[in-house]
């Protein structure tokens, strides 16, 4: 299967988010799936409508969370017809709550019409690995 990660860092240093998505991403191709790693700050013009699966992850903006980057928002928006897609979303651990900002990135990717499969709040890259080697990912 193609996966794609999508990953948006609260400011300009995306170093944490980056290799959480790296780390999952290792998980996933670990079950022989194709995946892309793609910065939405940095190309926010790209289709991912040929994904079989997308996940998408952030940072909350704010010290005591709920808020996500409006990049995640406007990529979602602008990147194909993915509605219905089957998809994850997650968030870091950052700020006092995480479960705020996971709700808000889940709003979002269920206003663009996401099939939301899993959910989760990543602390640390082994934990993103192990969570991508036990992704059950499915054709649509």
């Amino acid at each position: 299967m193609r996966v794609c990660i999508l990953y948006a860092a609260k400011g300009k240093d995306s170093a944490s988010i980056k290799k959480i998505s790296a780390a999952l991403s290792k998980g996933l191709q670990q079950q022989n799936h194709i995946v892309d790693l793609v910065d939405i700050k940095l190309e926010g013009a790209k289709i991912v409508s040929f994904y079989d699966y997308l996940i998408v992850g952030t940072e909350s903006i704010t010290t005591f969370g709920g808020k996500i980057p409006e990049s995640v928002t406007s990529f979602l928006k602008n990147s194909g017809s993915i509605s219905g897609k089957r998809c994850m979303a997650f968030v870091t651990r950052a700020g006092f709550r995480s479960t705020k900002t996971l709700q808000a990135l889940m709003k979002v990717m269920e206003s663009e019409g996401l099939y939301l499969k899993t959910s989760d709040i990543i602390k640390k890259e082994d934990m993103a690995t192990a969570i991508g080697k036990r992704i059950h990912i499915e054709a649509n």
